[in-house]
């Protein structure tokens, strides 16, 4: 959160010291293609059914991921902008204490759609911006890990769920051919549920928080 504060007293910073200058953005769409690191947490905050039961101060962590992120961007004014990220991500969560080790969730996969208000500063040759606006995540094919198979579990879902999401990041233009390269970094504020299930009967129930940070760098391009 303070890495999120201090990128925006920067750009506030800028816009006090630079005013924006006519950038000719308003009405275009820019298209970004970005590699991205998806670092979440995954922390247990509740246990809410326990028949198994779980050994006591059972902890997990869910694994990083990295995968390809395509951004669409539209610009209303030159400093105002809308965005949306289209990604699908893979996760396990693994224990960490009670079950080192433990697979208990794998090959989970998240569709976090997000949409983002973002406004730019025009800084000279760099162009950096803050963002915020709501998420959701929706949880594809979610399965046991295989300790909790182990343990008597044949089914497991996710609860999708609405969440924040806060931006910073810059554009550094190359050229007048529309072309930049991009830095961007979200970080996401939200929980979700999670339910193992043996012949159809509930027999964990857990409440995680997810928090990932989402760092993504690559092109974009303006037309």
């Amino acid at each position: 959160m303070r890495k999120m504060t201090a990128a925006a007293a920067l750009a506030a910073a800028f816009t006090l010291s630079n005013p924006a200058h006519a950038a000719d953005n308003a009405g275009k769409l820019q298209i970004k293609l970005l590699g991205t690191a998806v670092l979440p947490n995954g922390e247990i905050t509740e246990v809410n059914v326990d028949v198994v039961p779980l050994p006591a101060g059972t902890q997990t962590e869910a694994n990083d991921n990295y995968v390809p992120t395509v951004a669409i961007e539209y610009f209303f004014t030159d400093n105002i902008s809308v965005e949306t990220i289209c990604c699908v991500t893979q996760h396990d969560v693994d224990g960490t204490t009670g079950l080192p080790g433990a697979e208990l969730v794998a090959d989970t996969k998240i569709i976090p759609a997000t949409f983002t208000l973002k406004y730019h500063v025009d800084a000279g040759a760099i162009k950096p911006y803050v963002g915020a606006g709501p998420t959701y995540f929706i949880f594809v094919d979610e399965q046991p890990g295989a300790a909790a198979v182990g343990l008597g579990a044949d089914s497991f879902r996710l609860n999708d769920k609405f969440g924040l999401a806060l931006q910073a990041g810059v554009d550094v233009p190359i050229g007048e051919s529309g072309l930049a390269v991009s830095l961007d970094a979200k970080k996401y504020f939200l929980e979700t549920s999670a339910h193992w299930f043996a012949g159809g009967t509930e027999v964990i129930a857990t409440r995680h928080k997810l928090d990932p940070w989402v760092l993504s760098a690559g092109v974009g391009f303006s037309f």
